[in-house]
């Protein structure tokens, strides 16, 4: 449902010194900067996925979801969605995707949700019979019926976010770009956000690109991640290899029985890892995969242990680590993308 093929866009801004004199000198003289925002990216997306894309800020993530639903003009490469060029714009191509962007709202800020939605469907000139399923359907899923009638800028942040889901796919889009659904809601709100995706996902089967920084929407969402930085796609396949590849290390948490006294660690003990916390209450030891067994058993051998706990690192900290630092892991030392699952 979408193919890409080395899509890249290039940005070109003004740079300018700061103050007066840097004011006057920029009107003879402006030094222009090219920014690469995305290079050469390639990717397919299949029926019923959802994708997630991570990176920083300023990784290119917004630009190349701009692209795919036709806002922005690539500088080079190709793109298909629904067999439509993007960026030619066609009504056949904009009937059939959504694009929710959580930090923008479509809705009319003074009309109440529901005159909106009539607006909507006249735009998208859906039938009579179509519009009423569609709507009764969403407003009970998202439970959002008893704020129909209430104007948007007197809804809560959790509500207008329903809203505008709601709005987004009163079409019945084959595409929904997702860009930062959940930013600023409260915890119960993202949850019901990420439950009403999943189940609508599961009966309409569209193809998902979902855009987060909360690591918890993209690890309750996707199976498959990609990864950008920079403007690259350095990664293309499952959060599990991830996981396998790059969380070489695993925690160990000993909870202490609270009768004994602590003893101090052997040197063999702490030369399997790194201690992290060591107090009464309980011992926590950052060990390699290949060590866990060892350093497990020399644990509750050495330490009086009422629990053990082993857990992996945390799949936010292991992106970040790839984000980040750039000198640890290059791009060329990623998994090669693997073919996505349709």
């Amino acid at each position: 449902m979408i193919q890409v093929h080395k899509l890249s866009k290039a940005f070109t801004v003004h740079k300018k010194d700061p103050g007066l004199l840097g004011s006057v000198r920029s009107l003879f003289r402006r030094e222009q900067v090219v920014k690469q925002a995305v290079r050469e990216v390639s990717l397919s997306i299949e029926e019923g996925e959802i994708v997630g894309l991570i990176g920083a800020n300023g990784a290119g993530k917004t630009t190349l979801i701009k692209m795919l639903a036709g806002i922005i003009v690539p500088s080079a490469g190709e793109a298909t969605v629904l067999g439509h060029v993007p960026w030619k714009r066609d009504d056949r191509f904009r009937q059939q995707i959504a694009l929710i962007m959580g930090q923008k709202a479509q809705l009319w800020w003074d009309l109440p949700a529901a005159d909106c939605f009539l607006l909507l469907k006249e735009i998208y000139r859906l039938p009579e019979a179509q519009y009423r399923e569609t709507l009764d359907y969403l407003t009970e899923v998202l439970g959002v019926r008893e704020q129909l009638n209430i104007q948007i800028r007197r809804l809560s942040l959790g509500e207008r976010m329903k809203m505008e889901l709601l709005a987004a796919l009163l079409h019945s889009p084959r595409v929904v770009f997702l860009d930062e659904p959940t930013i600023g809601l409260d915890l119960t709100a993202q949850r019901a956000i990420r439950e009403f995706i999943l189940q609508y996902r599961e009966q309409h089967r569209p193809a998902m690109l979902v855009t987060s920084h909360y690591m918890e929407d993209i690890q309750r969402l996707c199976e498959r991640i990609l990864i950008i930085r920079e403007g690259e796609l350095i990664y293309d396949g499952s959060l599990r290899q991830v996981m396998e590849k790059f969380a070489t290390h695993k925690r160990i948490t000993v909870h202490l029985r609270p009768d004994k006294p602590v003893p101090e660690l052997s040197a063999e003990l702490r030369a399997l890892g790194e201690v992290l916390q060591r107090d009464a209450e309980l011992v926590k030891v950052e060990v390699p995969r290949a060590d866990v067994p060892a350093a497990s058993a020399k644990l509750l051998q050495e330490l009086p242990a009422a629990d053990l706990v082993i857990d992996e690192l945390d799949i936010g900290t292991v992106i970040e680590r790839i984000l980040s630092q750039r000198a640890e892991v290059p791009a060329s030392e990623l998994p090669a993308s693997e073919p996505s699952a349709s």
